[in-house]
């Protein structure tokens, strides 16, 4: 059975842990021929990066096609197409369709009207839920379990459609989470309150210093996104507030890890890098393989 993945809470718990028990092995045997015949169109109406090249890269190592774009612009959504042509005309072609776009609820929409699987790869501030799915492993794997962690999640957590879906995912698993953010930039009321209706303990902060630092299990930094910004000054007064420097790191937990969903510009330095603790590179190379889990459910494939 084909289905589509457009928000983390469209999973159960049990379908979470069986997608990482996937990713296991496809980080195991990544090149298998499971796509054969398939084939998948990335359709990014928003720049990206790691996570198309993640997702095209999943294909083509499971034997897989990929069709689309990566701009916009060369689509005919320039020429006033709307989405709804774009993915009735898209379906006619492909087996799957992976969607970025930029207005909230176009992958839902999308999933609505398409006959062929959606997977959300970022709708506006929303969700994220392949990035929920390659943090998830990440952390388990770090972690070796998910249950009863410390998470503090540092930067913008207004716009961050990453922690908003990590927040939804781990309602299952009994967190702490700290929120440390300036006020322009704090988690919306709607997911404190998601904590409060599910008895997730948090903590709300703009201090971002080692005491918190050190009772945390997953450090989790974000990007100050400027293109959520409307008004440039307040994006230049916000953009730096919160750094992350290797030497905050030495009172820390041993099994702490950084994560952050990249591109990184100001909040992570350099020297972090070179600290065990710096997870952020192989969290995207968990990417690869949660993708990979995330596709072949969608097409309804078994291992």
């Amino acid at each position: 059975m084909t289905k589509s993945l457009v928000s983390i809470s469209d999973l159960s718990k049990d379908e979470i842990l069986s997608l990482l028990e996937r990713a296991g092995e496809f980080e195991k045997q990544p090149n298998q021929r499971l796509l054969e015949g398939k084939v998948v169109a990335t359709l990014f109406f928003e720049p990206s990066t790691r996570t198309r090249l993640s997702f095209e890269t999943a294909v083509n190592r499971l034997g897989g096609r990929v069709i689309g774009f990566s701009d916009a612009k060369t689509s005919s959504q320039s020429k006033g197409e709307t989405l709804k042509d774009t993915i009735m005309m898209v379906s006619n072609y492909a087996d799957l369709i992976v969607m970025r776009h930029y207005l909230e609820g176009a992958a839902r929409y999308a999933s609505e009207i398409s006959p062929v699987p959606i997977i959300n790869a970022g709708d506006g501030a929303n969700q994220h839920p392949s990035q929920t799915m390659l943090d998830l492993y990440s952390i388990y794997k770090t972690q070796g379990r998910l249950n009863d962690l410390t998470i503090t999640m540092v930067g913008d957590l207004k716009y961050g459609r990453t922690v908003h879906s990590l927040l939804e995912a781990m309602q299952y698993f009994n967190p702490t989470f700290n929120f440390v953010a300036c006020d322009e930039l704090k988690m919306p009321k709607q997911y404190k309150d998601f904590c409060d209706k599910k008895g997730i303990k948090y903590t709300e902060t703009t201090e971002f210093n080692e005491d918190i630092i050190n009772q945390t299990d997953i450090l989790y930094m974000t990007r100050v996104q400027r293109e959520r910004f409307s008004d440039l000054m307040e994006y230049e007064r916000v953009k730096s507030l919160y750094t992350l420097r290797a030497s905050m790191l030495e009172g820390s937990k041993d099994n702490l890890r950084v994560l952050h969903p990249l591109p990184r510009i100001t909040e992570i330095t350099q020297d972090v890098d070179d600290s065990p603790k710096a997870y952020y590179f192989q969290q995207a190379k968990n990417g690869l393989f949660a993708r990979q889990a995330i596709i072949c459910r969608a097409l309804g494939i078994e291992l």
